[in-house]
């Protein structure tokens, strides 16, 4: 099955030829970069690495997974993992396998689950996180252990979710219509390192208050939208 592999990326100029470097089997992959809207030389590392570019200048994470999606439409499976080095890509295998062989249509790789480096998540965003996790156990019974951002999901099931989260709301928008469509979601273990740089969302406290008032406003949403 053809892999897309999609990163999403502002100002990673320092991690981003890395990650990229590190796919494995990344001939056989069509691993796309999507700038969005950096003010560092992002899109010329990525290039450099052996990346395919494209540019979204509409900030925002939800759009750049959007842009990147929609720049992969030719492929079977879409795996996205963050540019900043703290998703491994090496463990793509891992996070895609399931989707690969039918025993699901949305793996989220777990943090939680797995290892995670001294210091690679806040202690306030592990406690966000096992919230929301609990709240989407409560709302529609997921027995998922993170809702981190390394993920593999089949290319025609993403486009029939019809995102609309443009920001920091998409994984969670994700996850719940995909539980709203009675999909087969399942969470894998993996190593979680710290990130090259200071993170957007818990790195900072305008980006930990958004991130926490989308990941709780978006379940409620979708909990009763048609």
């Amino acid at each position: 099955m053809k892999i897309a592999v999609v990163i999403p990326a502002y100002n990673e100029a320092q991690a981003i030829g890395d990650v990229v470097r590190a796919v494995p089997g990344g001939e056989g992959h069509d691993i796309i970069v999507v700038d969005n809207d950096s003010t560092d030389d992002t899109a010329k590392q990525a290039a450099l690495a052996g990346a395919r570019v494209i540019h979204e200048t509409r900030r925002g994470y939800g759009s750049a997974c959007l842009a990147g999606a929609k720049a992969a439409r030719g492929s079977d499976i879409i795996v996205f993992l963050d540019g900043d080095r703290s998703d491994d890509p090496r463990q793509l295998g891992a996070v895609a396998t399931p989707v690969v062989h039918d025993q699901a249509d949305l793996v989220v790789g777990s943090r939680i689950g797995g290892a995670m480096e001294k210091g690679a998540m806040p202690l306030h965003g592990q406690l966000g996180n096992r919230i929301i996790v609990w709240l989407l156990h409560l709302l529609f019974g997921l027995r998922i252990s993170d809702i981190g951002s390394y993920r593999a999901i089949r290319t025609d099931t993403l486009f029939d979710l019809k995102m609309e989260q443009m920001t920091y709301g998409w994984p969670v928008e994700m996850v719940v219509k995909a539980a709203r469509k009675k999909l087969r979601i399942q969470s894998v273990p993996i190593t979680y390192r710290r990130r090259i740089g200071r993170s957007k969302v818990t790195g900072t406290i305008k980006g930990t208050m958004m991130a926490t008032y989308y990941m709780f406003l978006v379940p409620l949403r979708y909990l009763w939208k048609r």
